[in-house]
């Protein structure tokens, strides 16, 4: 049977890390954060808390990835903790909600930026949209290693253009202008709520652990997969802080929060409009970058899964040529096209992604602590620092942010429960199907 090839490196990893985490967010999510939460430092602290957030998880979910340090991540360790079931939910919620929607948004993002060089029609965009992604199944289809350096490249790019953004707000932009400087006061009555606030900024922050599902093809996992989640949730963190100084530095807090196409708006005031068509390349650069990650690291997941004997049998297989999932890959993005079409807009979709993301995400913390405690002395590679209290801090803001995105918005919240508890009826559909023996195997890994 052909098998995964463990190929990826520290490096790649990283690069995973951070590519998954900086996509659209930096460049779309400040200008809702800051319409919702009103204030410059209440803007800056929902991003700080955002960073605690992340780098939360990712010390959380690296005592998981050292003990458990094969493919599909989540779904492994949710599969081995509480049982298959809960397995097959992440899997089952990560193809028809997160990470499926993620990669729509993205698409829609790429394109919208596509489209500031060539006009397209609201069809067009989506044409577009849609031909991206087929471009970035094609790359991943052909190796792991090939997206991985794919990965590497535009992630190193972003990275470069980001930081010219950093640059260029934090040395030529007006704050030292006594008719604004950094006035963090009082900025009116923007309205919105934090929750929304806190969405955009959670959004803009997922992503850390799609290192995870690539375990089963790194070459050193139990060390690597920690190192590189820490490596990009803290990174991201201070690149995120820093960006949102800049724009502070660039436009005034009532500007940001108007603006439609902030980063090219904020570099548009100091370099004209060469310096816009500038970073929008770079939008389209790090949105694109992201899809592509998002492509190739997710469909482990399903691999896992069908391997497991609980989804489709074709999905397991690994191409005899390429070593990739392939099928998986085709599942994931042919479905990722369909919302395209038929779901929504960037923000009701990042809604939809937010709610179902921190639910699964807060219930994986979870079992650090039930692992602790069902088996105190298991050999850990790397322990969570400060625990218990790191993870309680992971769990808590996860679980704020389920309530607050019900209520902010429900109808998206709501759409992603009703797919969550679609989910129960599936797995029992897929479950008589599944030997006594292949259930052990679920379970024992």
């Amino acid at each position: 049977m052909t098998k995964l090839l463990k190929r990826l490196t520290l490096f790649d990893l990283s690069m995973i890390a951070v590519g998954s985490m900086i996509g659209s967010g930096i460049f779309l999510s400040p200008a809702i954060v800051m319409k919702n939460a009103g204030l410059p430092t209440l803007v800056l602290l929902l991003w700080a808390v955002g960073g605690v957030y992340a780098l939360s998880g990712a010390l959380s979910y690296s005592e998981l990835g050292a003990m458990m340090p094969g493919a599909g991540g989540i779904y492994v360790y949710l599969s081995r903790i509480f049982g298959p079931w809960a397995g097959f939910l992440y899997g089952w919620i990560y193809l028809t909600v997160i990470n499926s929607g993620s990669i729509a948004a993205l698409a829609v993002a790429f394109a919208t930026y596509f489209g500031y060089f060539v006009p397209l029609s609201q069809g067009g965009m989506q044409a577009a949209a849609i031909g991206g992604i087929a471009v970035l199944t094609l790359i991943n289809m052909r190796s792991v290693k090939a997206g991985a350096l794919f990965s590497d490249l535009f992630t190193v790019l972003k990275i470069l253009g980001i930081l010219g953004l950093i640059a260029i707000g934090l040395g030529m932009g007006k704050a030292g202008n006594p008719e604004w400087g950094f006035n963090f006061g009082d900025t009116g009555d923007l309205g919105g709520t934090v929750a929304v606030a806190m969405v955009a900024v959670f959004w803009s922050f997922g992503g850390w652990h799609h290192t995870t599902f690539l375990a089963g093809e790194a070459k050193r996992p139990q060390k690597d997969i920690p190192k590189a989640m820490i490596i990009g949730a803290g990174s991201v963190a201070l690149i995120y802080i820093l960006t949102n100084l800049a724009y502070f530095y660039l436009l005034s807090p009532p500007e940001i929060a108007s603006s439609s196409s902030l980063a090219a708006q904020a570099v548009e005031t100091v370099l004209g409009p060469v310096g816009g068509s500038l970073i929008a390349l770079v939008i389209f650069i790090s949105t694109f970058g992201t899809a592509g990650i998002y492509t190739m690291a997710a469909p482990r997941i399903y691999f896992a899964m069908a391997s497991d004997g609980i989804f489709f049998k074709k999905v397991a297989q690994v191409h005899p040529r390429f070593h990739t999932p392939l099928f998986a890959i085709l599942f994931q993005s042919v479905w990722a096209s369909l919302l395209i079409l038929f779901w929504g807009t960037f923000e009701n979709l990042i809604s939809n992604v937010v709610f179902t993301d921190a639910l699964f995400f807060g219930l994986t913390a979870v079992g650090v602590i039930v692992l602790r405690r069902r088996q105190p002395h298991a050999e850990r590679q790397f322990k969570v620092p400060g625990y218990p209290v790191t993870p309680l801090i992971f769990i808590g803001i996860s679980a704020w942010l389920v309530v607050s995105t019900l209520i902010a918005k429900p109808l998206q919240s709501l759409a992603g429960l009703g797919f969550v508890l679609l989910g129960f009826p599936v797995y029992w559909m897929w479950r008589r199907g599944v030997s006594p023996q292949s259930k052990k195997d679920v379970l024992r890994g």
